[in-house]
């Protein structure tokens, strides 16, 4: 069964306007990832799906990760090096904790798109927005099998 049919394009269009808002006010570069199924430990396939999304290239390395494996209910958020310096060792638990109580429920676009705002409220603290800023990558949420 397509990953596609648990979100409509409402929901699709809520999870890109979070993404985008919340990168009105930073340098910082948010993505979103979904399927179906995650094999493997979800940190490592999150780091995999990261690298492949280009996300590391980010100039100020400050690229955030909302990985979702919808089947096998597993979730993850992976920062890059520049805003993993930056947060509080617990940040990203935290966010996770606070968007995994609303998957729990079946709301899987409010749920990441709270995530998003928060992740870029702690984004446009460490990294403004500047004048000169280029969208560096998509705002699309990528969707694997």
């Amino acid at each position: 069964m397509s990953v596609h049919k648990y979100f409509t394009e409402e929901n699709k269009l809520q999870i890109t306007n979070a993404i985008r808002v919340a990168e009105t006010n930073t340098s910082g570069e948010i993505r979103v990832h979904i399927e179906n199924n995650c094999k493997d430990d979800v940190l490592d396939r999150a780091a995999y799906i990261f690298e492949k999304l280009e996300m590391q290239k980010t100039k100020l390395r400050n690229g955030v990760l909302f990985y979702l494996a919808v089947k096998d209910h597993k979730f993850a958020i992976l920062g890059d090096g520049g805003i993993n310096a930056k947060v509080a060792d617990d940040f990203w638990e935290c966010t996770k904790e606070a968007v995994l109580s609303k998957l729990k429920e079946g709301l899987y676009s409010e749920g990441l798109s709270d995530g998003i705002i928060r992740a870029g409220e702690k984004l446009k603290e460490h990294f403004p927005y500047q004048a000169d800023d280029v969208n560096e990558l998509s705002d699309e949420i990528s969707f694997g099998k």
